[in-house]
């Protein structure tokens, strides 16, 4: 049985981040910045509330006879709870015969082009246990992406403005920017396990250290420079982050209505339909957060059974990455155009380079991952770059004007008109000089 480190880590970074924010947002209250102090007590509460409200939807706490977890929940003190839980089963293991256990089957990955089916018993320990941890998963991404990166946005603007970076303020974003690396790590994993389910999956650490670079540099460079950008044009801010939010929040349900697919009961029978609504526009909610800071490893598909694509779409990861990479660079463009004397003593070229530089290190880093590095690779149909390369070949015929042809075409055609008139026209020339030579000769 593998020790819950997972678990351990998710709610290390959920502690301190919470601490860190209550104690800046007491800063600010004394220096008198009321409007920081809100926010970050904002970006800091909402996330804990969705959190406890992920824990007790997975483990069904509202069906089943639990007040004083569900009490703790309402307390802010749910992952606490859970993580005791977590290590109660886990020392408790072996030391009680279980009455009954459950026999599951995966399959390895192929070897030689061969997969074998094993079988593994899983006791009721082991199977509290995976639940716990994927709970712990999902609150991880939502703490991430709907808290610590709006957090470490707001935490870093300020800095700009105050032209000032305090102890706690970087001991806070790095918390932050820690939380939401860590929180895409488990959305890939979480992606890698969901679509390959039926095959047993164990990722090595290489494939973790390419993971934590690739996220590290896109959300670094990605939350840097939406503050440069809104700090030269605080107008133009919101619909920028409207357009990005909206774009992907909706992009599941444009396609699942042009499906024309019947609505999703299969979600949690005890939910209606309501309800079922509300955990749908949660989800495609979390979606659109993810990607407005870095590529979703996990697709949402609200026309399948497990709401996930499981299909390796290369040419939607390369679209997105070629959007937000000129899309990155025209907010930088923006802010160099119209920078204040904060960046005076700031190097502009050089850091509009290095931003630049940082994001393609992290699409190196991606493509490092899954080409070399991913668990499944094995399972592709097409490796990375054969898929990139035929995504390049497609938009590179898209691009190309389609004028050659039918020019060559219309030249084809235009061709023995022209020989033809050509000749007549010499013809005519030669009777002509015929008929001027004989004029000539009866006149001599």
């Amino acid at each position: 049985m593998k020790f819950p480190g997972s678990v351990l880590v998710s709610l290390v970074l959920f502690v301190a981040e919470t601490a860190a924010a209550l104690c800046l947002s007491g800063a600010y209250r004394a220096a008198g910045d009321r409007m920081w102090q809100w926010l970050t007590l904002l970006f800091a509460l909402l996330p804990c509330a969705l959190v406890q409200l992920s824990l007790v939807f997975i483990h069904r706490d509202v069906s089943r006879d639990r007040p004083l977890v569900l009490l703790l929940h309402l307390l802010q003190l749910g992952p606490l709870v859970r993580c005791v839980e977590v290590f109660y089963i886990y020392f408790r293991a072996g030391r009680v015969e279980e009455p009954y256990v459950s026999i599951t089957k995966k399959r390895q990955m192929p070897k030689d082009g061969y997969s074998e089916e094993i079988e593994k018993e899983v006791g009721q320990a082991e199977g509290k246990l995976c639940t716990h941890r994927s709970a712990f998963s999902r609150a991880s991404v939502i703490q991430a992406f709907l808290g610590s990166a709006p957090q470490l946005t707001l935490q870093l603007y300020i800095c700009v403005l105050q032209q000032e970076i305090t102890a706690a303020r970087s001991i806070f974003m790095v918390l932050s920017l820690l939380s939401i690396v860590y929180g895409a790590l488990r959305c890939n994993i979480l992606a890698i396990k969901i679509k390959y389910d039926d095959y047993d999956v164990s990722v090595k650490p290489a494939a973790y250290l390419c993971i934590f670079m690739w996220r590290s540099f896109e959300i670094a460079t990605r939350v840097t420079v939406l503050v440069l950008f809104s700090s030269v044009l605080q107008i133009w801010t919101l619909p920028v982050v409207l357009v990005n939010f909206f774009g992907f929040f909706f992009y599941p349900w444009i396609l699942f209505w042009q499906s024309k697919s019947p609505f999703p009961e299969n979600i949690e029978k005890a939910l209606s339909r309501v309800g079922t609504t509300i955990v749908l526009c949660l989800l495609t909610f979390l979606y659109a957060g993810i990607n407005m800071f870095c590529w979703s490893a996990v697709q949402v598909k609200l026309n399948d059974p497990d709401l996930i694509n499981k299909s390796q779409n290369w040419y939607r990861l390369t679209v997105y990455y070629m959007l937000r990479f000129i899309e990155n660079a025209f907010l930088l463009l923006m802010w160099y155009i119209y920078k204040t004397d904060v960046y005076l003593y700031v190097c502009a070229p050089l850091l509009v380079l290095q931003l630049l530089i940082s994001y393609c290190m992290a699409i190196l880093f991606m493509l490092v991952f899954y080409q070399f590095c991913h668990p499944c690779k094995k399972l592709f149909s097409s490796s990375i770059s054969e898929g990139l390369l035929s995504c390049f070949k497609f938009l590179c015929f898209i691009c190309k004007p389609p004028t050659s042809t039918i020019l060559t075409d219309k030249a084809e055609v235009k061709c023995p008109e022209n020989t033809d008139d050509t000749r007549s026209s010499s013809k005519t020339i030669d009777s002509q000089k015929g008929i001027s030579h004989q004029s000539v000769s009866s006149n001599a």
